[in-house]
C-alpha cells in the first residue's frame, strides 16, 4: 500500500483543519517546501497537496508555491483542492504534478472527467468527501446529490479507476478511519481506493489496508507525530 503525506496549504502555510472548518484551523509551519522535503526524506512514496485557499473560494490561490514544490521533488505529487476548470487541471500537468483529484468540476460536468481520463490516463483521482454517505462539494459546503456508490458507478462508468475517499466527520480528528464506508466500496475490486480521514495510529493504517485500500492518506497524525513514515513502511 503507498502511503501519501498530506500538505494541506493556506495563505502560503502548512496547517490542517478539523472536518474541513476553517474555525478549527491549526498552522503547522510557514514553510510548505520544507515540510514536502521532510516528508520525501523520511520515506513517504507520494505528496498529496491541498490547495485549501482555490478549495474554499478564499481569493487567494497557491499555484506559484505549488509548484515550487513539484519541480523541486523527486517523488510524485498529486494535487488537489479548487480544481474546478480545464486550464487549471492542465496547468498542474504542466509544472509537473503526477495526478489531479477532481471534486466539485466532476460532479457539476461529468463529461469533462470523461475528457480528461482519455487525456491523462491513470492520472485523474475522483473526489468521494463524504459524511453519512452522502458527497460533498465546494470545499464540503454542500451536497452533490450523490451517495458514495452512486457515486463511484457513475465516473467507474466514465473510464475513472482511482477514487479519494475522505469521510468528512472523521476528517482531522484523529479518531480512526471510517471502516465501515472502506470497506464497502472497497468490495469492488476493479478501483482503487485511497482512504483519508481520521487516521492515527499504526493500528488504522493496519486496518485500512487488510480491507483492500491501494493508497493511505496521512495528515495530522504525522504533524502530532502520533505516526512516523519509517515506521509506517514497515508495516505497508
Amino acid at each position: 500500500m503507498k502511503v501519501l503525506a498530506a500538505i494541506d496549504i493556506m495563505d502560503g502555510k502548512v496547517v490542517r483543519l478539523t472536518k474541513g472548518q476553517e474555525s478549527n484551523k491549526i498552522i503547522y509551519s510557514d514553510d510548505p517546501l520544507y515540510v514536502a522535503k521532510r516528508w520525501t526524506a523520511e520515506g513517504a512514496d507520494m505528496l498529496h497537496l491541498v490547495d485549501l485557499d482555490a478549495a474554499l473560494g478564499t481569493g487567494r490561490v497557491n499555484t506559484v508555491l505549488i509548484e515550487e514544490i513539484v519541480r523541486s521533488l523527486k517523488i510524485p505529487v498529486q494535487v488537489a483542492g479548487g480544481l474546478r476548470s480545464e486550464e487549471v487541471i492542465a496547468k498542474m500537468f504542466e509544472i509537473g504534478c503526477s495526478r489531479v483529484v477532481l471534486g466539485t468540476l466532476a460532479y457539476k460536468k461529468p463529461n469533462i472527467v470523461r475528457k480528461l481520463i482519455k487525456l491523462h490516463p491513470q492520472k485523474i483521482v475522483i473526489s468521494i468527501d463524504q459524511i453519512d454517505s452522502l458527497v460533498m462539494i465546494k470545499g464540503w459546503k454542500s451536497s452533490s446529490g450523490f451517495t458514495v456508490m452512486d457515486a463511484i458507478a457513475k465516473f467507474s462508468k466514465l473510464g475513472a479507476s482511482h477514487f479519494l475517499l475522505t469521510s468528512i466527520d472523521k476528517d482531522g480528528t484523529l479518531e480512526g478511519p471510517d471502516i465501515g464506508i472502506l470497506n464497502k466500496v472497497c468490495v469492488n475490486t476493479e478501483i482503487k481506493v485511497i482512504a483519508s480521514g481520521g487516521i492515527s495510529t499504526l493500528k488504522d493504517i493496519v486496518k485500512v489496508a487488510a480491507v483492500g485500500c491501494k493508497e493511505v492518506i496521512l495528515g495530522k497524525a504525522l504533524y502530532e507525530g502520533r505516526v512516523e513514515l519509517k515506521k509506517v513502511r514497515a508495516i505497508t
